[in-house]
């Protein structure tokens, strides 16, 4: 983090926040900046041969795209963590897996593609030694998603509930075959070069301009999320990933679920299932440098939300993250693991 200079910070905020599909991208942000295209792409280059960028690609909705998913919370013999952790990582379902500080130790998402039964996916793990407790936690209500770590110091918002809702049009997405080719070619890493539309649009037989107007279209009923930077949180110093989870009045839960999305500080808001062991409703997600940073975040959260009970966990250990790859086909089985 101590490497990056303002510069790198201020560029790093814009392209997670927007980035232009036009042409020649690089060429429109360095306008904006006042310098040179080479300067942006060599910047963009160096972040990514440091760690810090993990990925300029669009960010597709899972849910849209007919996936199913979940988070899913286990409790696991802790001698046995690491195994357990190896093994579920192995699914190219899972993209997230985190060890987490409470009596369920490990949390990961997983997600399935259209025809695939998550129930049956999750059971495979049921060979692992180790597994106590499992905990599926689908999503009930999807109050906000997204990730933008604010990268600028003197430019952090107030913790207060000042951001609007995007609207999306409520329409039905079925996947034609010619959508899952175009899927699977913008999912892919961007290159950092001057016109780095012109592979994508050539592999898909397409002009540019037919890749652009169908990403504007997939926006606007919220299968594309957004074309965006995605960064690696603890190379930026962002290390205190805290999830925070609240036990809200049935009759609230809406209300405080949408007051929370709106908060700049959460990246992602959601209504999900409570067990007689696990009673809390709503989550969200915070990234703060420090736990202290976090823990001040959340309290002042809960004074504008007046919900009484509410912890964070904060991921003490990352097993993996990457993103789920829509569309290309794989199996998995972990036969082999019952013997280990």
């Amino acid at each position: 983090m101590s490497s990056l200079g303002e510069s790198d910070k201020e560029l790093l905020n814009e392209i997670q926040w927007t980035f232009p599909l036009v042409t020649r991208p690089f060429d429109a942000i360095a306008k904006k900046f006042d310098t040179t295209p080479e300067i942006i792409k060599e910047k963009l280059n160096h972040l990514k041969e440091i760690g810090v960028l993990r990925q300029l690609s669009a960010i597709f909705d899972t849910r849209k795209l007919g996936y199913t998913s979940s988070l899913v919370a286990m409790e696991i013999e802790h001698d046995k963590l690491d195994y357990v952790a190896s093994q579920i990582n192995r699914h190219p379902g899972v993209s997230h897996n985190y060890e987490r500080d409470h009596q369920f130790n490990l949390w990961f998402t997983l997600a399935v593609p259209p025809g695939a039964d998550l129930k049956t996916e999750l059971e495979k793990f049921n060979v692992l030694k180790g597994i106590k407790k499992v905990r599926m936690l689908p999503t009930l209500q999807l109050f906000k998603i997204g990730v933008k770590l604010d990268m600028v110091d003197d430019k952090k918002h107030d913790v207060a509930p000042t951001e609007e809702k995007k609207e999306i049009k409520n329409v039905k997405f079925e996947p034609t075959e010619q959508d899952k080719d175009f899927i699977r070619e913008l999912q892919k890493d961007m290159e950092i070069i001057d016109e780095p539309f012109v592979k994508a649009a050539n592999n898909l037989g397409i002009t540019e301009d037919e890749l652009f107007a169908k990403m504007k279209h997939y926006e606007g009923i919220g299968v594309l999320r957004r074309f965006a930077a995605i960064l690696r949180h603890r190379q930026v110093g962002f290390t205190a990933n805290g999830m925070i989870v609240w036990k809200v009045p049935e009759d609230r839960i809406t209300s405080v679920g949408e007051t929370l999305g709106s908060f700049p500080q959460v990246s992602h808001c959601y209504e999900r299932p409570t067990y007689d062991d696990w009673p809390y409703n709503v989550f969200s997600m915070i990234h703060c440098k420090t736990q202290d940073e976090a823990n001040d975040v959340a309290k002042t959260i809960q004074n504008q939300i007046n919900v009484d009970e509410f912890r964070i966990l904060f991921s003490s250990r990352e097993f993996k993250k990457t993103r789920v790859e829509y569309f290309v086909e794989n199996s998995f089985s972990l036969e082999d693991a019952a013997t280990s």
